[in-house]
C-alpha cells in the first residue's frame, strides 16, 4: 500500500514542529507492540516474487492538511465560478450538491444552464420563481412592518426582516448546520450561500463554529476526501478513485475503510458489514457470548466453553479430541463441503477479536525480553514479524464470516467457502509454529531448549503460505 503523507502545518494544529517529531518518535516506540500497526513492516519481510508480488489491497491515497484540503477545494470552487459565472459561495453550493464532480457540472452547463442551477437549489425553478418583488413591508415570519432596507430576500425573493433571518440562521448553526441553511418561506428549498450567512451570525464565535461545519460538509460530499475519524484529527484523506479500501492516517494512525469511515472490513463490503453489525447489536450480550465461546463436542453433543489455549480440545466428558475451528480432528487440508454459514454463527468477530489479543501479548513478551536484556530486538525480529503477519490474517479472516453469511448460494459460494476454509488451515497451522517457536525461545533463555534452522526455515515458509492463502482471497472476492 502506497501513500503520501503531507508535513503538519504548525498553524493549522498551534504546535511545535520539534515537539510533533518527539510524539511521533515516541508513538513509534510504543506502537512496536500494537496490532494497529499489523500492515507495517510485513511485506518486506515474506520473500514475494513474480506473480506473488500482486497486492489487492494496495490502494493510492495522499494525508492533506487543514490548509491543504482548503487549497484543493479553493481550486475546484474557482474553476466551477469562472465557467459558470457565478460567485465563490454559489459555486461551492453547486459543488456541494453534484458531490465536487466538475467535469460533470461543466457538461450539464453547456446543456442546460438554468437546469442545472435549479437542481442544486441556488436558483428557483421556472415553476416557482417569482417576477416581481414584493411590495409589502411586512414581514412573513415576525409580521411586523419594518424598513425596506431591513427586509432581505435570496434570489426567490420570499422577504423577511433581518432580525428573523439573523435568528432562523443562528438557531441553524448552533444545532450543527453548515451547508443546508435554506430559504424560511414554505415549501421553498432554496439554499443560502456562506456570504448570506455569515454576516447574519452575531458572534464570531459562531461564525468560526460555521466555517468549521462547512468546511466538514465540503469534506463529506467530496467524492475523493474523507475526514479522519480519529478523535479531533484535522487530517483528510484523498484519493483518485473512491473505493471500500484500507487507508491510514499520517496523524493519528487511524486505519479506516475509505468509503464508509468504519473499521477496515474486507473482503466484506460496506452495506453487508453494516448489515452484520445490526444484527449483533440486537442479538443478546448473552447469545454474544454464548455463540463467541461454546461449542458442542461432535460426539457426545455437550457444550464445551473454550476460554484460552490452542484450539486442540478434548472433551472432559467422553475425551474426544477435535479441533475448534473445525469441529473435528484437526485435519491435514481442508474439505470443500465446510459451512461458512452454520460457523459464521459460532465463530464471530468477538472470538478473532479475542485471538488478536493474544497475538498483542506474544508481542508484549517480546518487547518484555528486549527491555530484561534477554536479546537484541534483531534476535526476536523473524517472531516479531510472525506474530504480525498472524495478526494480520486474523483480521482478515475476521470479516470473512459476514461475508459468507449473507452470500447466496451457488458455485461461487461453495468457492468462497474452500477458500476461507484454506485460510483457517493455514493460520492455525501459522499459529501453532508461532507458540512452538515462543516456547522454544523461552527455552533458550532458561538453558532448557533451542529452536534449530529447519523450525526457524519452516515457520517462516509457513508464513509465506499463509499470506498468500490471505492475498488469494481477498484477489477473488474483494472486488468492491
Amino acid at each position: 500500500m502506497n501513500s503520501q503523507a503531507s508535513d503538519s502545518n504548525e498553524e493549522d494544529f498551534g504546535v511545535n514542529s520539534e515537539e510533533e517529531e518527539d510524539e511521533d518518535d515516541g508513538g513509534e516506540e510504543e506502537d512496536q507492540g500494537d496490532i494497529a500497526g499489523y500492515y507495517e513492516g510485513v511485506a518486506s519481510d515474506v520473500e514475494q516474487q513474480g506473480a506473488d508480488s500482486f497486492d489487492p489491497e494496495e490502494y493510492q491515497f495522499t494525508c492533506l492538511t487543514y490548509k491543504e484540503s482548503q487549497w484543493v477545494l479553493t481550486e475546484e470552487v474557482n474553476t466551477v465560478a469562472a465557467a459558470l459565472k457565478v460567485l465563490p459561495a454559489v459555486a461551492k453550493l453547486i459543488l456541494v450538491h453534484f458531490h465536487w464532480q466538475v467535469t460533470q457540472i461543466l457538461d450539464r452547463y453547456k446543456s442546460n444552464s438554468s437546469l442545472l442551477l435549479s437542481d442544486a437549489l441556488v436558483q428557483p425553478s421556472s415553476t416557482c420563481r417569482s417576477v416581481t418583488a414584493p411590495q409589502s413591508l411586512q414581514c412573513g415570519v415576525c409580521l411586523q412592518v419594518v424598513r425596506r432596507d431591513s427586509l432581505l430576500a435570496l434570489p426567490c425573493q420570499h422577504s423577511f426582516c433581518k432580525a428573523c433571518w439573523e435568528q432562523h440562521c443562528t438557531v441553524l448553526v448552533k444545532d450543527g448546520m453548515g451547508v443546508g441553511i435554506s430559504c424560511m418561506a414554505q415549501d421553498c428549498s432554496l439554499q443560502m450561500p456562506e456570504d448570506h450567512v455569515l454576516p447574519l451570525l452575531p458572534a464570531e464565535e459562531l461564525k468560526d463554529k460555521y466555517r468549521r461545519y462547512l468546511f466538514r460538509d465540503y469534506v463529506e460530499s467530496h467524492f475523493q476526501l474523507q475526514l479522519c475519524p480519529g478523535a479531533d484529527c484535522p487530517i483528510v484523506i484523498k484519493v483518485q478513485e473512491p473505493r471500500a479500501r484500507r487507508v491510514q492516517c499520517s496523524r493519528c494512525s487511524e486505519v479506516f475503510c475509505f468509503k464508509c469511515r468504519q473499521m477496515y472490513h474486507a473482503p466484506t463490503d460496506c452495506a453487508t458489514i453494516r448489515k452484520w453489525l445490526t444484527k449483533c447489536a440486537d442479538d443478546s450480550e448473552t447469545a454474544n457470548y454464548i455463540s463467541a465461546h461454546t461449542k458442542d463436542c461432535p460426539k457426545c453433543n455437550i457444550c464445551i466453553e473454550k476460554n484460552g489455549g490452542c484450539n486442540h480440545m478434548q472433551c472432559s466428558k467422553c475425551k474426544h479430541d477435535f479441533c475448534w475451528i473445525a469441529s473435528r480432528l484437526r485435519p491435514e487440508r481442508p474439505s470443500r463441503n465446510t459451512s461458512s454459514t452454520s460457523r459464521g454463527g459460532r465463530i464471530t468477530t468477538n472470538l478473532c477479536s479475542w485471538r488478536l489479543r493474544r497475538i498483542q501479548r506474544i508481542q508484549e513478551k517480546i518487547q518484555e525480553r528486549v527491555m530484561n536484556n534477554l536479546g537484541t530486538w534483531i534476535d526476536w525480529q523473524y517472531l516479531h514479524n510472525a506474530a504480525k503477519l498472524l495478526a494480520k490474517c486474523r483480521y482478515t479472516l475476521q470479516y470473512t464470516y459476514p461475508y459468507a453469511y449473507y452470500m447466496e448460494s451457488g458455485p461461487r459460494k461453495k468457492l468462497f467457502e474452500y477458500q476461507q476454509a484454506q485460510l483457517e488451515a493455514e493460520i492455525e497451522n501459522l499459529s501453532w509454529k508461532v507458540e512452538r517457536a515462543d516456547t522454544y525461545e523461552r527455552g533458550v533463555v532458561g538453558g532448557e531448549g533451542e529452536l534449530s534452522a529447519s523450525d526457524r526455515g519452516d515457520l517462516e515458509n509457513q508464513m509465506h503460505i499463509a499470506e498468500q492463502r490471505r492475498r488469494t482471497l481477498l484477489k477473488d472476492f474483494h472486488d468492491t
